[in-house]
């Protein structure tokens, strides 16, 4: 099934499964727009209401379901939920794990490689294979390095409310460099992938979660 499927995605592509991975992932980003559109209307939303979000938590500290039905309460009256930030990132998830199977398979991307480096191996196969001198993991490093300038991009841009605890802040910003621990571990079909959807992604925050002009940080 997922030769199948490979071989159809690739052959739409005349041939290349590099490309063909880039048009995948764009496709998806695509598909998942819609939700990412919503999620920036509640990140706006988040951000008006942050001042009763706070008087919320004061007034129900002791009382977490209270605290919980009045949040979703005062969403509601803005036509949001205070959960669908996490619909984009779940919808993805399905596409991420068909993309690892892919990539994993044993012979799905057998042949196939990105400037002479196998898109079904990882940077540790390289090494073994090819030498730590050799173009495959010259491949590999240029992949790594354009996935922590994304990252840090991302990281740079991230909008985080002033309501969130500072532990949970930080999280987020460090989170964006999970996808470079990615790259490490994954074969080089995957982090491809990860390089296209997270440039779209930063690209994309960039211009739903731009501030209008005059606007104060």
């Amino acid at each position: 099934m997922i030769d199948s499927l490979v071989t159809f995605v690739v052959g739409l592509s005349g041939g290349d499964a590099a490309l063909a991975i880039v048009l995948f992932t764009l496709a998806v980003r695509l598909l998942l727009l819609p939700l990412n559109v919503r999620q920036a209307r509640t990140a706006r939303i988040r951000e008006r209401l942050a001042p009763k979000l706070r008087e919320l938590q004061k007034r129900h500290a002791r009382d977490p379901e209270r605290l919980l039905g009045e949040t979703r309460a005062l969403y509601a009256r803005e036509g949001s939920s205070p959960f669908a930030g996490f619909l984009p990132m779940l919808a993805q998830m399905p596409f991420l794990w068909l993309m690892y199977r892919v990539a994993t398979h044993p012979t799905a991307l057998a042949g196939h490689t990105l400037f002479g480096a196998p898109l079904g191996e990882q940077l540790a196969g390289a090494v073994a294979h090819f030498g730590l001198i050799s173009v495959p993991v010259s491949v590999f490093v240029l992949l790594i390095v354009l996935v922590a300038a994304v990252a840090w991009l991302s990281a740079k841009n991230l909008r985080i409310g002033e309501e969130q605890p500072e532990l949970l802040r930080r999280f987020a910003r460090l989170a964006p460099y999970g996808s470079v621990l990615a790259v490490l571990v994954l074969p080089l079909a995957a982090g491809l992938y990860l390089l296209v959807s997270t440039a779209w992604a930063t690209a994309e925050r960039a211009v739903l979660y731009r501030r209008p002009a005059g606007a104060t940080a």
